[in-house]
C-alpha cells in the first residue's frame, strides 16, 4: 500500500470526495498551519503527557492493578484524556518517529492491557470504587464516551502502523459493547455521544459489520427517552429529546450535539441511508444559519454549555467551547467528503482559523476552554469556567488533548481526490502527494491571497482537473491572471512536469454587521480580512482609554498593515468617549460626542497572548 492510500483520520467507503492518506500532505513549517502543527509537536504533546501524570489520569488506571495511590483523582471520565492524548501520539508517530512518544504509547498500551477486565470492560472509575454502578447510569457515566475515545485512539494507531496491541484492547471492549447493546441486547445510549463515530471508524479499519450496526442502532435509539427524565438540564442536553431523523434544529449541549452529528454522517455514508444524511443537512442549516458565532464557534449558554435559541449569540456570554469547535470541524469534514459541498469547506476554514486557533497560546502550553468574543474591563477571571487568559490545564481537561489530536493530524484535512482530479480546500504552504501527481504549494495564506501550485503529474500527458477553493468571503479571484467565479477555480488540462498554476484571492479588509435578530450585536460591526476575524485588545490602546469606551467609524477606510503581534493588522478610525460621571442611564439627547482615536485590530486567534485584558470582536458604531 502506498503512502498516499494509507487511511487518515476518516476513511469513508464512499462519498463525493476521497480523503488523502495520512502522510500524503506535508505542511511547510514556515506556513501558519505548519507552524501550528510544529508547535503541537514541540510543546503541546509533551505538555499533555506531563499533565496526565501530574493530574492523576494515568494513576487512575494504575489503581486497577494496585500499583498507584488509592484515591481516584479528577473527573470520572478522566480516562478519555488519556485516550485523546494516545490518539494524538499515534497520528504524530504516523508522520515521524519519536522515541519518547513511542515509549509513551507502548507503556500506556501495556497499562491498559493489564487494567482491562477479562470481558473487555475498561474504565478506571467504574473498575475500582464504583464497580456496582457499571452501566447503571448511562445518562452521566460517560462509559460509552470513554470507550469511544479509546476506539479512536486505536484506530489512529492502526492507521499509523504503530499500535496493533492497542487495537486489540479496543476491539475487546467494542465486542463487549456489541454483546451488551447490540440487537437483542439492552436498549441504551450514552449521555455524551461520541461512541457512534468511533464504532464506524473501527468498522472501517476492521471490516467487522457488527461495529457499524451498533453505531447505527445507537443513532436510531436516541430521542426515545432512554436516558430518563434528568431534572437538571433535561433531555435536550443529552441529545435524547427527539429522534435524529425528526429533529429540525440543533439543541442542547453543543459538544454532544456536534459529536452526534459527526457520527450520524458516518452511519449515513456507510449504510447508504439518504434520510439520515438529509437530517444531518437539515440540522447543519439550523446550526450555521442561526446559531454559529462569527468565529465559527458554537454554544451561547454557560449554564449547560449549550446552543441557545436561534440568533441568541451574545459575544460576552459566548461559551464557545474549544471542543465544540473541534467537533464542528469534524462534522464539516464528513459533510464535505459525503457531498462535496463547498460550504462545508468554508466552515472548516472559518472555525480552524478562529474558533480553534484561538484556543491555544503561542507557547502551545496554555489553553482556553471557552472562547468569548468580548471580555469586559474588570472581568472576574478567577474561575476556570471563564478565565481572562489561557490556563495550562483544567479540572475538566477535555480541550487540551482534543486540540493536540487535531493538530497532530491537521495535514489530513487540506485536500481530497476523485477519479477526475484533485481538490484543495485549505490553502497552505506544503506538498501534496495524490494518485494524479504531486503538488508543491507556495503561499503566505492567510496573510496574503497568492497561491502558487507547481504540478508534477504522476503520468505526464494525462488529463485531470485541479480544483482550488475560492472561499465564500472572496469577492474577486483570478487564475493565471484571468478572472474566475464560482466555488472552485478549476484547471482541466493535460499536465506536464513543471506546470504552474497561480491563484490570486482578493483579500481586502471587510466590515460586517450581524443579522438584525442578533440583538446582542445590534449597532455594532466586526472587522475581518480573508478567513480571519479581528478584534480590539486593551494592549493596543493608551492606558487611559478602555476597550469598552471606544466606537468604530463605519465610514472610515480600513488600512491593512504590518504589526508586531501578527504579520497583518487592521487600522481604522474610531471615537473615544470618557464615561466618567455618566449615570447608568441618561437621556438620548444628553449623549456627548467623543474624541477621535486611531484603533488597531489584531487577529482574534492571537488575543490574550501579551497580557490579560479586555477584548472585543463586535465594536459599537459611532453614532
Amino acid at each position: 500500500m502506498s503512502e498516499t492510500t494509507i487511511a487518515g483520520t476518516a476513511a469513508p467507503s464512499t462519498g463525493a470526495l476521497r480523503p488523502l492518506g495520512l502522510t500524503a500532505v506535508t505542511l511547510d513549517e514556515g506556513g501558519l498551519l505548519g507552524s501550528w502543527q510544529r508547535r503541537n509537536t514541540d510543546a503541546t504533546l509533551s505538555h499533555c503527557l506531563k499533565q496526565l501524570e501530574e493530574s492523576g489520569n494515568l494513576d487512575n488506571l494504575r489503581r486497577i492493578t494496585d500499583s498507584a495511590p488509592a484515591a481516584f483523582r479528577g473527573m470520572w471520565f478522566a480516562d478519555s484524556d488519556v485516550y485523546k492524548t494516545l490518539e494524538a501520539v499515534a497520528w504524530e508517530l504516523g508522520r515521524r518517529p519519536d522515541t519518547a512518544l513511542e515509549q509513551f504509547l507502548d507503556a500506556t498500551t501495556a497499562l491498559l492491557e493489564r487494567a482491562q477486565d477479562s470481558d473487555g470492560y475498561l474504565n478506571s472509575y467504574f473498575q475500582t470504587d464504583h464497580r456496582d454502578q457499571q452501566w447503571a447510569e448511562l445518562v452521566w457515566s460517560h462509559e460509552l464516551y470513554c470507550a469511544g475515545h479509546l476506539i479512536q485512539a486505536a484506530v489512529a494507531a492502526a492507521r499509523s502502523g504503530v499500535g496493533d496491541r492497542l487495537l486489540r484492547v479496543a476491539r475487546r471492549f467494542a465486542d463487549l459493547l456489541v454483546d451488551r447493546f447490540g440487537e437483542g441486547g439492552t436498549d441504551g445510549v450514552c449521555g455524551h455521544p461520541e461512541i457512534e463515530t468511533a464504532l464506524v471508524e473501527l468498522y472501517r479499519v476492521t471490516g467487522h459489520r457488527p461495529y457499524l450496526d451498533l453505531a447505527a442502532r445507537f443513532v436510531d435509539l436516541r430521542g426515545h427517552g432512554l436516558l430518563g427524565d434528568e431534572p437538571k438540564f433535561g433531555a435536550r442536553y443529552y441529545q435524547d429529546h427527539t429522534p435524529v431523523r425528526d429533529a429540525d434544529e440543533v439543541a442542547g449541549h453543543a459538544v454532544r450535539q456536534l459529536y452526534l452529528l459527526a457520527g450520524v454522517v458516518d452511519v449515513a455514508v456507510e449504510t447508504g441511508d439518504a434520510s439520515l444524511l438529509d437530517a444531518a443537512t437539515r440540522l447543519w442549516e439550523s446550526a450555521f444559519d442561526t446559531k454559529t458565532y462569527l468565529t465559527g464557534a458554537h454554544g451561547s449558554r454557560h449554564r449547560d454549555e449549550a446552543f441557545g435559541d436561534p440568533y441568541e449569540l451574545p459575544p460576552d456570554r459566548a461559551y464557545a467551547e474549544s471542543c465544540a469547535a473541534i467537533a464542528s470541524f469534524a462534522w464539516n469534514w464528513r459533510m464535505l467528503l459525503a457531498t462535496g459541498g463547498h460550504r462545508y469547506a468554508d466552515e472548516l476554514e472559518r472555525v480552524l482559523y478562529n474558533g480553534i486557533a484561538g484556543s491555544t497560546s503561542l507557547d502551545g502550553t496554555h489553553f482556553f476552554y471557552s472562547n468569548p468574543l468580548h471580555l469586559r474591563t474588570g472581568h472576574d477571571g478567577s474561575h476556570e469556567d471563564a478565565p481572562s487568559q489561557r490556563l495550562s490545564w483544567y479540572s475538566c481537561a477535555c480541550c487540551p488533548p482534543n486540540l493536540a489530536r487535531l493538530m497532530a493530524s491537521l495535514q489530513s484535512y487540506v485536500a481530497t481526490t476523485t477519479e477526475a482530479g484533485v481538490q484543495v480546500h485549505l490553502h497552505t504552504a506544503g506538498r501534496i502527494a495524490t494518485p494524479h501527481g504531486e503538488l508543491a504549494i507556495r503561499t503566505e495564506y492567510p496573510w496574503d491571497g497568492r497561491v502558487t501550485v507547481s504540478v508534477t503529474p504522476a503520468t505526464p500527458g494525462a488529463a485531470w482537473t485541479l480544483a482550488l477553493r475560492i472561499p465564500g468571503w472572496c469577492e474577486s479571484a483570478t487564475l493565471d491572471g484571468v478572472p474566475v467565479t464560482g466555488e472552485y477555480a478549476e484547471v482541466n488540462r493535460v499536465w506536464e512536469p513543471g506546470d504552474v498554476v497561480r491563484l490570486e484571492l482578493a483579500m481586502p479588509a471587510r466590515v460586517v454587521a450581524g443579522h438584525p435578530r442578533v440583538d446582542a450585536v445590534r449597532g455594532c460591526a466586526a472587522l475581518l480580512r480573508g478567513p480571519l476575524v479581528y478584534c480590539l485588545e486593551q494592549a493596543d490602546l493608551p492606558d487611559d482609554v478602555l476597550v469598552d469606551d471606544v466606537t468604530l467609524d463605519a465610514r472610515a477606510a480600513v488600512d491593512v498593515g504590518a504589526g508586531d503581534l501578527a504579520p497583518v493588522v487592521l487600522r481604522v478610525a474610531g471615537t473615544h468617549r470618557d464615561p466618567a460621571g455618566t449615570p447608568l442611564y441618561e437621556p438620548l439627547a444628553a449623549s456627548a460626542p467623543g474624541t477621535p482615536i486611531a484603533l488597531t485590530a489584531v487577529p482574534y486567534f492571537l488575543w490574550a497572548n501579551r497580557s490579560p485584558g479586555a477584548m472585543r470582536v463586535w465594536i459599537p458604531l459611532t453614532a
